[in-house]
């Protein structure tokens, strides 16, 4: 057996004490009231940009940061602004917003925050997150009902903004109505002549929220003509991809509308490794039009998707927050119009 010598327990280090506003102060030469107003970012008071620069110099060299609670004592309120992760994956499109978003409120001061919710939903969810007593909240999807509003605004949220397909008591809504996403594009496959349309229905949970009204607006669409459409349920997996492909034919379908691009790019690899020819004998169209669906051959035809901007919704919730008192508002901020490539 091999003895393992024991070493003393290291020393702990003398551990520094937290430098402060005052600290700072000394440094710089300036008052505390100085300080704060330069770290603050307070364009109500004339500050010499020397002495800005002396301030943010001094507050580098000692490892000075603003204590956040203490911000948020002064002003009445958190400068947090809380984003649930979405509960369901959103792709590229959705994250490139959000990172948009996040940069905008930046920009305005605000701290954002992502908050993961796995396992809470609703008013279970909204309870967890006034917890945090965030200035205002940011829901993606749906899920969060009246009550759940109340709870936060009775936590101190100025602003809880709603990002789906329909609105909320009391919270200010951005709708997101994805029917218009399918119908752009039954429109297009109808007026390229395809009368035997496929629509795929992700298998993941929780997408429905976004398949089903597409599913909607594709019906639409071919609403009173002699088209057909078929629901084609699909797992984001190689192996249930192939199987589809596999009895494709036997299917008697000319047109799909595979939901995004992600899942059309999955598809149409599938059909091809199956000798189906693209577009000849099935016309393929996305949506969210990803730079990959151009690096396709054929070039993937796909619905674009107009989001809303990042810096207009920082705004929209920078302004409810200085003023809370109005009536909440709704917007409709999703936009669709397909952009026709090889594929359809």
């Amino acid at each position: 057996m091999v003895h393992i010598p024991k070493q003393p327990a290291p020393s702990a280090p003398a551990q520094r004490p937290v430098p402060t506003s005052a600290d700072v102060a000394r440094l710089a030469g300036v008052s505390r009231a100085t300080v704060s107003y330069v770290l603050n970012n307070t364009s109500a008071v004339r500050i010499s940009e020397p002495t800005r620069r002396r301030v943010r110099e001094a507050a580098e060299e000692l490892g000075y940061v603003p204590h956040a609670a203490a911000r948020s004592l002064r002003a009445g309120h958190s400068r947090m602004v809380l984003m649930p992760a979405p509960a369901v994956p959103v792709g590229p499109l959705y994250n490139q917003f959000f990172s948009e978003l996040q940069w905008a409120l930046g920009r305005l001061d605000y701290t954002v925050v992502q908050y993961g919710s796995v396992g809470l939903r609703g008013d279970g969810a909204a309870r967890a997150w006034a917890e945090l007593r965030p200035v205002a909240v940011l829901v993606p999807g749906s899920g969060l009902g009246p009550q759940g509003v109340a709870v936060l605004k009775r936590a101190g949220a100025r602003a809880v903004v709603t990002l789906g397909p329909e609105r909320v008591e009391g919270a200010h809504a951005l709708l997101m109505d994805h029917d218009r996403v399918g119908h752009a594009a039954g429109e297009h496959l109808l007026a390229r002549g395809r009368r035997r349309v496929g629509v795929v229905i992700p298998g993941e949970a929780g997408l429905e929220v976004f398949s089903t009204p597409r599913l909607d607006g594709v019906r639409r669409a071919l609403r009173d003509t002699d088209a057909t459409v078929t629901e084609l349920p699909l797992p984001y997996e190689e192996e249930a991809a192939a199987g589809l492909a596999a009895r494709w034919r036997s299917l008697g379908l000319d047109a799909v509308f595979a939901y995004n691009d992600e899942y059309a790019m999955l598809l149409m690899r599938a059909l091809q490794d199956e000798g189906v020819t693209i577009p000849d004998e099935t016309a393929v169209v996305g949506a969210d039009d990803l730079m990959l669906g151009r690096l396709l051959r054929p070039r993937l035809s796909t619905v674009h998707i107009e989001l809303p901007s990042g810096r207009d919704l920082a705004e929209l919730v920078d302004r409810v927050v200085r003023e809370p008192g109005g009536e909440p508002e709704t917007h409709e901020v999703l936009g669709a119009r397909v952009v026709h490539r090889a594929s359809s």
